[in-house]
């Protein structure tokens, strides 16, 4: 669900969890009861410390910083083939 940003006239701003479908245009406030007008502002999205935020953050730190490669992988599990056809194509 998006966090809403409301303006009280006298106690000032406060957010407020709502789903997308039921959001009010006015909700009352925390401190005084006074009905609040919803803010229209960026949207509130949040990441936590999951995997998925380590995943962005490590895919938009290779824009940046590629990984560099100092020797070809190992060649543990190499698949051989016995198509002749295959020996003629480049070796690097």
């Amino acid at each position: 669900m998006p966090s809403y940003e409301f303006t009280c006239p006298v106690c000032g701003g406060f957010d407020r969890w709502h789903r997308m479908t039921e959001v009010p245009d006015s909700a009352p406030c925390p401190v005084c009861r006074r009905q609040a007008r919803r803010r229209v502002c960026g949207g509130g999205l949040l990441r936590s410390g999951s995997a998925a935020t380590r995943l962005l953050d490590a895919t938009a730190r290779t824009a940046s910083e590629p990984p560099t490669v100092s020797a070809p992988p190992p060649r543990r599990g190499a698949r051989v083939t016995r198509n002749p056809l295959h020996r003629k194509l480049p070796r690097y």
